[in-house]
């Protein structure tokens, strides 16, 4: 039986979305494509009609899933600015759920050990943030909101990593302080340097060698 082409591309976002979810909760090594498959209520064989491989369905879930994370951190820095965008991405519910998180918090200490081009729709993805970031700052640094997003990645890794609940919250507030501090921190090629003051007036001159000073005799 012959499927509309329609049927074929909600069949292909449906598997989208549900590997999206599974990659970021349990890893891209973590997830094979039978549960996968069977998840999305489709048949093991059906995902070769699909995609060719796993690994292209890496590349098409940094491709073109993942959105409802950027969404929602772009809504929450409308309302709020850099704080509202700190405060969305280091949430305690974003730790608890990294499936519905940053797929650069959930996926970014795996995602060198795969292929050139899942790790560009990664560097895409991640470039599409860091500029969202950028229009919230003073100066609009691409150094300083790569630098920040930094913070918030390695923040929301070292929260999950830990077993302590008390010591998590408190590694997600330190995240929140440093990254806010970096955002309203003085852009340094901005700062004059400061003029040495001029000699004092009643100072002596040098005298040369081999010349009497008459101020002194």
């Amino acid at each position: 039986m012959r499927y509309p082409k329609e049927h074929k591309d909600q069949t292909r976002r449906r598997v989208v979305e549900v590997a999206s979810a599974r990659f970021r909760r349990e890893g891209l090594d973590g997830v094979g494509v039978a549960s996968l498959m069977s998840e999305a209520g489709l048949t093991h064989g059906g995902f070769y009609s699909h995609f060719p491989s796993k690994e292209a369905l890496i590349e098409e879930v940094f491709a073109s899933g993942m959105e409802e994370n950027f969404q929602r951190l772009a809504e929450a820095s409308e309302q709020g600015g850099i704080e509202g965008f700190v405060g969305r991405y280091l949430r305690p519910g974003n730790r608890e759920h990294p499936e519905r998180s940053c797929p650069a918090g959930a996926l970014g200490s795996e995602i060198h050990r795969h292929s050139r081009k899942a790790r560009e729709a990664f560097a895409r993805k991640l470039e599409r943030t860091v500029a969202k970031l950028r229009e919230l700052l003073p100066a609009s640094r691409k150094d300083r909101a790569e630098a920040i997003f930094a913070v918030l990645v390695g923040t929301i890794q070292l929260a999950r990593a830990v077993p302590d609940l008390a010591q998590s919250d408190q590694i997600l507030e330190s995240g929140k302080a440093a990254a806010l501090a970096l955002a309203t921190e003085p852009n340094q090629k901005e700062v004059s340097p400061q003029t040495p003051s001029n000699p004092s007036s009643n100072e002596t001159p040098p005298t040369p060698p081999g010349t009497s000073n008459p101020v002194l005799e």
